[in-house]
């Protein structure tokens, strides 16, 4: 759906038609909408701030951590695949739960398990703990990933493209903090990797308090009075319709633009987590500082902060999203081909480059809102794409991590990354194309 476009609220998902007087509303209740638009809009910002910390700042201090919990480099390639893994498993669950108890309540307890799973990391005396405390953090992350797009469709049906945007930059910007601010922190409070993973349970904490609100406010404000127009009506924060029966739930998978989004939410993520978790430790291979290699890791997360804000919204408006695939594709050919031929000549270049390509991650979030006609629609889409694009990518990290171990060196890694990147854009062609899911079930 563009954001030019007139938008059409599904039933099912948005309550009754409304009738052609409804612009006659009050004007008191359009603020009060627009009060709620925008504390909504805050809620989404410091949401999105929190669902990546938990990886980059594992990132920035992945060598600390092996060192100090005894970790081979395939262990470490598992814990990076660890939270592709959480994402696919927990993300199943989150249409569901949003069904029972409202999308509100689920992110917000889904922030909460992040806040938990932060606080408790650093205690960790052994691997296995680390690793189920980071699984507690990841599952809140799951369910924030796949209910995203769902709370932007219920608030904002006429601003997917904007909203959408928005949130994928505020992602951004969480991410390249944790990737730039977790070495010099760390340093800052007396050079214990586990301190400078355990602040982050802070920024999490900030994150529930408005989510509490919007979940003690379930029919969602100024609901049940006058009409008003579709484009102002908020969306009840309450439990999401019931469920399609289970035959037409399963049609999903015989949708070839589902399965295209699925591949390319896959694949493009492979390349996410591979950058997110092994990127600072190539720079420090090539003998670029620590503290340096995650500056170099928080540019490339950075470079998502403008484009997510700008890219979902110039997606929306076209009608075809395949050439923005192919480009990303292209910027990503380029960084890794960098990487492998001179990692240390132009670091910076190469960190820009990455940075650019890892943009497809807000285009294929855009395109899981453009692909279906409803709300409905777009429950059903987001978690089928992202819980099975999700497994799609968790071989991907540790196949790096078995590579380097085994080779000694980056040329076979990043080669494979750079392979990674074919299939990639033939599903973004795929995916992109102007049609709706419902059309092929």
């Amino acid at each position: 759906m563009r954001d030019d476009e007139a938008t059409t609220i599904d039933p099912a998902t948005a309550g009754p038609t409304l009738p052609a007087q409804t612009s006659a509303a009050p004007q008191s209740m359009t603020h009060t909408r627009a009060r709620t638009r925008v504390f909504v809009a805050v809620a989404l910002v410091l949401a999105a701030l929190n669902l990546r910390p938990a990886i980059t700042s594992l990132g920035a201090l992945l060598e600390e951590v092996r060192d100090g919990l005894g970790m081979s480099g395939t262990v470490a390639g598992l814990l990076t695949s660890v939270p592709a893994l959480c994402f696919a498993l927990f993300g199943v669950a989150a249409p569901r739960l949003a069904r029972r108890r409202g999308p509100g309540a689920v992110v917000c307890g889904g922030l909460a398990a992040i806040a938990l799973g932060l606080a408790l990391r650093p205690f960790a005396g052994g691997t296995a703990v680390f690793l189920a405390t980071s699984a507690l953090a990841l599952a809140g992350i799951a369910v924030g990933n796949v209910l995203m797009p769902v709370v932007v469709k219920r608030y904002f049906p006429d601003r997917v493209g904007t909203m959408t945007g928005l949130y994928s930059m505020a992602l951004s910007l969480g991410t390249a903090l944790a990737a730039a601010a977790t070495v010099p922190g760390t340093r800052a409070l007396g050079g214990s990797w586990r301190a400078g993973l355990g602040v982050w349970a802070v920024v999490a904490v900030v994150a529930v308090v408005p989510w509490l609100a919007l979940v003690r406010d379930r029919s969602g404000a100024g609901t049940g009075a006058a009409p008003v127009p579709v484009a102002e009506a908020p969306v009840p924060a309450g439990p999401l319709p019931a469920a399609p029966a289970p035959a037409a739930a399963g049609r999903i998978t015989r949708s070839r633009t589902a399965w295209a989004l699925a591949v390319y939410f896959g694949l493009q993520a492979t390349g996410a987590y591979i950058t997110m978790g092994w990127l600072p430790q190539i720079f420090r291979d090539a003998g670029i500082s620590a503290s340096t290699a995650g500056v170099l890791l928080a540019v490339t997360m950075v470079m998502g902060v403008p484009l997510s804000f700008v890219l979902p919204a110039v997606a929306g408006r076209m009608r075809h999203q395949g050439g923005l695939a192919v480009g990303l594709g292209l910027f990503g050919f380029a960084g890794y081909g960098g990487l492998w031929l001179a990692p240390a000549a132009a670091p910076w270049v190469w960190a820009v480059l990455l940075g650019i390509s890892n943009c497809s991650f807000p285009l294929a979030l855009t395109m899981i809102g453009m692909r279906s006609r409803t709300g409905a629609g777009v429950v059903r889409l987001s978690a089928f794409t992202q819980c099975t694009g999700y497994l799609i990518s968790i071989p991907g990290p540790i196949l790096v991590g078995v590579l380097y171990q085994h080779s000694g060196g980056w040329d076979l890694p990043v080669a494979f990354m750079l392979a990674l990147l074919l299939p990639q854009i033939a599903a973004g062609l795929m995916a992109g194309r102007d049609r709706s899911v419902e059309d092929e079930l």
